[in-house]
């Protein structure tokens, strides 16, 4: 489900140790357990996990009552300074569809003015209704 998905509600923590939701467009690598969000430097849900990285994603599967949620702690990048540097790169991988190297370039030019960052959760507890992974010993 995780992998058949690509909107899911990230959780944070607040300072006040209640929970902050955001919708956000996300990639999953099942090999490597990571799921990627592309945000901003400067945006609360980049804020909060750097100040505390335990984080969730919940993802609605084809009825109301699948669902399934991956937490994990969570990594921000460093903001993409250059286009085409790693996280210039990492971030154009979670956006395919670009119709040639103009197209690239330009958004890596574009994610360089918006100071973008990726998120990183190292998804280490996975449970739901409907999940698309085997359980780890």
């Amino acid at each position: 489900m995780l992998g058949e998905q690509q909107f899911g509600v990230l959780a944070g923590v607040r300072s006040t140790g209640h929970p902050h939701l955001s919708t956000v467009l996300y990639r999953w690598d099942a090999d490597e357990r990571v799921l990627r969000v592309s945000t901003t430097v400067d945006r609360l849900k980049a804020r909060q996990l750097r100040r505390n990285p335990r984080a969730a994603l919940h993802v609605q599967g084809p009825d109301v009552w699948s669902f399934a949620v991956a937490e994990g702690e969570a990594e921000v990048s460093r903001p993409t300074t250059a286009p085409g540097d790693a996280v210039g790169r990492e971030l154009l991988s979670l956006t395919p569809g670009f119709e040639g190297r103009a197209e690239e370039a330009a958004f890596l030019e574009q994610v360089v003015e918006e100071r973008r960052v990726v998120i990183r959760i190292k998804v280490s507890r996975l449970y739901g209704t409907a999940l698309d992974l085997p359980a780890q010993d």
